[in-house]
């Protein structure tokens, strides 16, 4: 199971015309006077149709970042997306998931898209987002805790975060041009982004230690000694710490042991075929509050996905996310095997 691993420009505004700063950001006809919108999509609940409809709703370019891509319907719309025109560009991962991602490599070389391996330079590319359009009104990027390699789709626990945000697509859409070059960049953090390997480990630990009242956890590893120990002292505070993962061979025994002991409330499911499997990288802190916050992206609580790996995720605040992410990962929770 372990390869299943997984100034902003609002200021500028101030300082130029807004066609003016459009242009020099790479933004032209991005509605910068339109509020950004954010979607959360459930798997396995809702499938992989919002994710194709992104792909198909492509005018113009696809830019993809995909550790693991065993999906031939995704991958047969990113050819289709090509022959209609639609600039189509991938980065795969190499250093771990290259037998996996070579079938579609192959394919999308072949079929008019662009498809490069991923920088060797990072442990692996563990980032999964999708981009369309980045430099029009119609911009809209996906940041996924899923990976696209369909025989996980139906039993397994994955988030997506479909949002318009003109700042986070910018920084994205930088980075994407810098990684697919095998150039060094410091990734820009939006509005609201979380990197590896730059501000992931500070992100959430922000997050973690914020928190006065609740979070809710949801990871497929828990070894970070930092993030462990981070959820061990918000427990011993009085913060209801709630955590649901798979239970991957007792690999995190001592650690949630540790976590246990501490107050934190662990539920786990069994690694089979037939158990929900959490794949979801998730922490919702404060739900209710006014402080309410949100991560969801593609960093695990290992020390390579936050200090070695390229990874992506963001916070949020959206009352809508903050809702549904309490509601599945309580679920996720009580149907789980309270951990002894």
């Amino acid at each position: 199971m372990k390869n299943r691993l997984g100034l902003s420009l609002r200021a500028r505004t101030l300082l130029c015309p807004a066609l003016l700063c459009a242009s020099m950001f790479g933004l032209a006809g991005s509605a910068f006077a339109s509020t950004p919108s954010q979607t959360l999509v459930i798997e396995p609940d809702q499938g992989l149709t919002p994710i194709y409809n992104l792909i198909n709703a492509a005018k113009s370019t696809i830019d993809l970042t995909m550790y693991e891509l065993v999906d031939t319907d995704a991958s047969g719309l990113l050819c289709q997306a090509a022959a209609r025109g639609v600039t189509v560009r991938v980065i795969l991962d190499v250093n771990l998931e290259k037998s996996s991602n070579t079938a579609a490599y192959n394919q999308l070389n072949a079929c008019g898209a662009s498809a490069v391996w991923a920088w060797t330079k990072y442990s692996a590319t563990h980032q999964k987002t999708l981009t369309i359009d980045a430099a029009t009104a119609n911009a809209q990027t996906a940041i996924m805790t899923l990976n696209m390699t369909s025989r996980y789709y139906s039993t397994t626990r994955d988030f997506a975060v479909i949002e318009n945000d003109a700042n986070d697509i910018a920084a994205i859409e930088t980075t994407f041009n810098a990684d697919f070059k095998h150039s060094t960049i410091t990734p820009p953090t939006g509005d609201d982004l979380i990197w590896s390997p730059t501000n992931s480990q500070t992100s959430l630990l922000a997050i973690i230690n914020g928190a006065k009242k609740t979070l809710l956890v949801e990871n497929e590893e828990m070894s970070d000694s930092a993030i462990v120990s981070a959820l061990e002292k918000a427990a011993e505070n009085g913060v209801q710490v709630t955590i649901a993962m798979t239970n991957d061979d007792n690999d995190y025994e001592s650690e949630f042991n540790a976590l246990t002991s501490a107050g934190a409330n662990i539920s786990t499911y069994p690694d089979n075929d037939t158990a929900l499997y959490i794949h979801a990288k998730a922490i919702l802190a404060d739900y209710g509050t006014s402080s309410a916050k949100a991560y969801v992206g593609s960093e695990n609580f290992s020390s390579a996905s936050l200090t070695k790996n390229r990874e992506l995720g963001l916070s949020t605040t959206n009352a809508s996310i903050l809702t549904q992410l309490n509601t599945t990962i309580s679920s996720d929770y009580s149907g789980g095997t309270p951990w002894q």
